[in-house]
């Protein structure tokens, strides 16, 4: 028998999660039946998004949800051999028996010198976030200005990448002088540390006195206001996420950005990249092929140790990571 570790939600998040609302268990898997496969763990994955998402999608007891990298280990389905990788919902799990429903393998063409960690950040979700993002709901075109916020982490940096392959102005914010160095190195044309400048207002203007053809939002709160105030008229922009807010024990309230909208007539537009899924065998060839012309740059921030998933977590919604956060079994 085959004994996985599971990382459990034993009480829904407060504010900010602590310690106290996982509890690591162990448990015996069964044999597997026709059909089925057992994963084991090899990188899983923390985001944000982990953060809302629990509250509406799961109960206290369940095992966290989250998407890995895993190795087939033992298998009766013909369709995943054992010795291939898959990329799977798993949850936080250090071995998985599942029927093979939802499990996508590693694109047969993936080069031995990339990490298939990358299937979790650039190559993966995240990257398919700031693709569709820029091209299905911006329509991000050639000589714009855009600016992206949480511009290191996992979806932000890729976001500003691909808008420099497609010939755009790019500005970025972060919070960090490390993480704004970073930016620099990947090509952004402006970056800056929001936690250290004196004004947002005027380190927009700074970057970009002409103001912002798109905005691509992955902060929300009173930063997106003050950002709302430099878009052009017509400006676009898709909203990603709202990590300012996810711990809020008392919703933020204010101000309100709707004149602004109505007098500059912008477009606002929430999205989640699954809408595309059906894109995503071509859309990842695309990432892929931009990462081997070196025109994409992956920075990851590594944690090992399965046991370690949850300070891995609560890390990103610190904002401790540069890139993607991974965790490494």
């Amino acid at each position: 028998m085959v004994q996985a570790k599971t990382w459990i939600l034993t009480k829904h998040f407060d504010g900010f999660p602590k310690d106290s609302d996982f509890e690591l268990k162990v448990e015996e898997l069964p044999a597997l039946k026709d059909g089925e496969v057992l994963l084991e763990a090899v990188f899983l994955s923390v985001d944000p998004y982990m953060r809302p998402f629990s509250r509406v999608r799961m109960n206290e007891g369940d095992v966290m949800i989250g998407t890995q990298v895993a190795k087939v280990i033992q298998s009766n389905n013909p369709a995943f051999p054992v010795g291939s990788h898959v990329v799977g919902r798993c949850g936080w799990r250090s071995h998985t028996v599942c029927d093979g429903m939802g499990l996508v393998p590693i694109m047969p063409e993936w080069p031995q010198d990339v990490s298939l960690s990358l299937a979790l950040g650039a190559i993966g979700m995240p990257g398919l976030t700031a693709l569709y993002g820029i091209e299905e709901i911006l329509g991000l075109q050639k000589g714009e200005t855009l600016l992206v916020n949480a511009a290191a982490g996992a979806v932000g940096s890729v976001v500003g990448q691909i808008a420099k392959i497609k010939g755009c102005k790019v500005v970025g914010s972060a919070g960090t002088d490390a993480k704004v160095a970073f930016l620099k190195e990947l090509g952004f044309d402006e970056a800056f540390n929001y936690k250290t400048v004196g004004s947002m207002e005027e380190a927009l203007k700074k970057a970009s006195p002409d103001g912002y053809d798109c905005f691509f939002e992955n902060v929300g709160g009173l930063s997106s206001s003050v950002a709302l105030q430099q878009m052009k008229n017509f400006g676009r922009i898709a909203v990603c996420g709202a990590i300012s807010t996810y711990n809020d024990s008392t919703p933020q309230t204010g101000p309100f950005p709707h004149l602004t909208m109505i007098f500059k007539q912008l477009k606002m537009e929430g999205f989640m990249q699954s809408r595309w899924e059906h894109k995503n065998p071509e859309s990842l060839k695309r990432l892929m092929g931009w990462l081997k012309e070196g025109k994409l740059q992956c920075r990851e921030h590594i944690t090992k140790g399965f046991e370690k998933m949850p300070a891995a977590f609560m890390g990103i919604l610190q904002g401790e990571n540069v890139g993607k956060a991974i965790v490494a079994v």
